[in-house]
């Protein structure tokens, strides 16, 4: 018995060693322990594995750079130049990565100063002179050594380049040159001394425009006339600071020309620089290490990174949903009742009024449109709370008119209603000027050849599709859907080949009716281009004398409720008399945030990223990405 005893005692003892090996290494291996036990009288040898304890999961690990995900919208950004940008997408990006003398306080939208400390006004209100920080440099992220580095000047010994007054100047002076073609050129043309004349080509002489660099931290601006507005429009993106060393070379660096924005070229100075750009992709950007801490309105920024998607709002959605991005800036329409009946994502929704209006355009000299009948129709047929009640979901309100309320000068509600103002829900009047017209043109409304054009998103074709039923239903209309790419879109309707309508949203530059009923109705303006002759280039294709001289009025007029008055009077030749547009709603700001970025809220359509932060140990334990 000892002698067959001591064999299976080592065998059994060999099969342990053998499983044992074969456990995974980062396993404890089980302890094995022979006994010998007696049943029924009868010696039996058993083998007892002991059970390992329980292995705690390591914790996830934290990263050590706190990074942001964030969608623009569907379509690639068009531009990072600040010369020629004129969407919310290239606008965001541009606002973190350059920055102006003043800057707008995201959520008081109030003017605040930026890389200038301070500002001088003359008695007569029409001149500006800013004085500028000295302590903020260009910068440029360098793939090689994976860094955001000073952009260093020429000479034997070169020095880190700083922004100076210089740089401004050359920015306005370059957003102003005609070769340019810069699309918002019009905003300065309006306000700065000389500025009309240089943009439309009537003088080459840089020096006769308003703008000068006095010194390195020195820059005078003259304006037209006095103006509260003034002192935001020198703040804006077409007046931000741009490399002239890097668009047009020197002696040290080659000229990119337009490719200057691109990765790997792109020099700025804001607090944020761009890292890397994907067309149609993704774009990211990096904080500025070399941002200096004393620029109180506009501090250092918490997050290292930002990664911004081109995604349209469903599937920005569905990566939110996933863990995928930390916040959402356009709420997907198809989806809202969920949000809302979500016990997790109604806490996560934040629905605010947002400085903005969505309406559509009509090009008044295209085909059937170019009739006010069918414009005031077609305006009249929309039931605006319909639409908002059962397609858009976010509290929005129906705008009778295109300048937003709350704005200085904007008419309210409150006082002006449709009819004394505007334009609102009636059936039946639409029916009856439609009717008018087809019996003069001894038509149909089922042979009116009519086609709406939107950018390609998912919003905005269900709000299209809403629109087109109550066209079929209330005027028996087959209105046509077409959309395109954003960047593509934007061309489409700044030319001659302006769809008959066009859908078109217009979100406050500063927070003044000028910004809306002159820079953007006016001829000339930003949906209403002329070309240098003056004449209809796109866009409405349209200009009222009268219209014309209400908004140059108003624009200097001290009497705040005259001004109104008079923006009123323009609303209703805008609206109604000429019918240039269908005012549709005027928006509200519907966003998801998860719980662990801390964040402001923005009324202007642009986000203050340097203002954020992202706790990434609860991002990371939440799931995310």
């Amino acid at each position: 018995m000892r002698s067959k005893y001591f064999v299976l005692v080592s065998l059994l003892a060999l099969v342990s060693m053998l499983l044992g090996a074969c456990q995974p290494a980062a396993q404890p291996t089980p302890e094995t322990i022979i006994q010998t036990v007696v049943v029924e009288g009868q010696p039996q040898t058993i083998v007892v594995t002991a059970t390992p304890a329980p292995v705690e999961p390591a914790a996830p690990e934290v990263p050590a750079l706190k990074t942001l995900n964030w969608n623009l919208g569907v379509g690639d950004v068009p531009t990072l130049d600040p010369a020629v940008a004129e969407d919310t997408s290239s606008i965001q990006v541009s606002e973190s990565i350059y920055g102006g003398v003043t800057r707008l306080n995201e959520e008081k939208v109030t003017i605040e100063p930026n890389l200038a400390k301070s500002w001088d006004i003359s008695e007569d209100g029409k001149t500006y002179t800013f004085h500028l920080r000295d302590d903020v440099y260009w910068v440029k992220y360098d793939a090689k050594q994976g860094a955001v580095v000073q952009v260093m000047g020429c000479g034997d010994t070169p020095q880190p380049r700083k922004v100076t007054a210089k740089d401004f100047e050359y920015g306005f002076l370059r957003t102003l040159k005609p070769a340019t073609a810069s699309p918002y050129a019009y905003v300065s043309a309006f306000v700065i001394q000389g500025a009309a004349d240089y943009n439309n080509g009537k003088t080459e002489d840089a020096t006769t425009v308003g703008v000068k660099a006095v010194d390195d931290t020195t820059l005078e601006i003259k304006f037209l006339d006095a103006a509260a507005y003034n002192v935001n429009i020198a703040g804006m993106w077409i007046g931000y600071a741009q490399p002239s060393w890097l668009i047009d070379g020197d002696d040290c660096t080659e000229a990119r020309g337009e490719r200057w924005i691109e990765a790997g070229f792109n020099q700025s100075y804001g607090p944020f620089t761009l890292k890397e750009w994907v067309h149609d992709s993704d774009l990211v950007v990096v904080k500025n290490p070399f941002w200096p801490a004393g620029v109180e309105n506009t501090p250092q920024p918490k997050i290292d990174q930002i990664t911004f998607t081109m995604l349209d709002s469903t599937a920005d959605f569905s990566e939110y949903e996933a863990g995928q991005k930390d916040a959402l800036h356009e709420t997907p329409l198809a989806d809202m009742d969920r949000i809302k009946a979500d016990p997790v994502l109604s806490k996560e929704l934040h629905i605010a009024p947002s400085l903005a209006t969505y309406y559509y355009g009509f090009n008044i000299t295209a085909p059937v449109v170019d009739d006010v009948r069918v414009r005031r129709a077609l305006s009249l047929a929309v039931d605006r709370q319909s639409l908002i009640d059962n397609v858009t979901k976010a509290n929005q309100e129906p705008a009778g008119w295109f300048c937003r309320p709350g704005l200085v000068g904007c008419p309210q509600p409150a006082d002006y209603k449709y009819p004394d103002l505007g334009v609102a829900f009636d059936a039946a009047k639409a029916k009856e000027i439609l009717q008018g017209y087809l019996d003069e043109k001894k038509l149909t409304a089922d042979q009116l050849d009519l086609t709406l054009m939107f950018n390609t998103s998912s919003g905005h074709q269900k709000i299209a599709e809403a629109i087109q039923q109550m066209w079929k239903d209330n005027l028996g209309l087959n209105v046509k859907l077409v959309n395109q790419e954003w960047k593509v879109y934007l061309v489409t309707t700044k030319s001659k080949d302006t769809p008959q309508i066009f859908r078109m949203g217009w979100s406050v530059d500063y927070p003044d009716a000028n910004n809306w009923d002159r820079e953007v109705c006016a001829a000339g303006g930003s949906q209403n281009p002329t070309d240098a002759t003056g004449a209809p280039a796109g866009g409405f294709m349209w200009k009222n004398d009268k219209y014309e001289e209400l908004v140059k009025q108003a624009a200097t007029e001290l009497d705040p409720a005259k001004r109104i008055q008079l923006y009123a009077q323009a609303e209703q030749i805008l609206v109604w008399d000429d019918a240039v547009m269908i005012p549709l709603y005027w928006y509200t700001s519907a966003q998801l945030t998860k719980p662990y970025v801390t964040r402001t809220y923005s009324p202007t359509g642009h986000e203050a990223f340097e203002k954020w932060d992202v706790d990434m140990a609860a991002k990371v334990a939440a799931g995310g990405q």
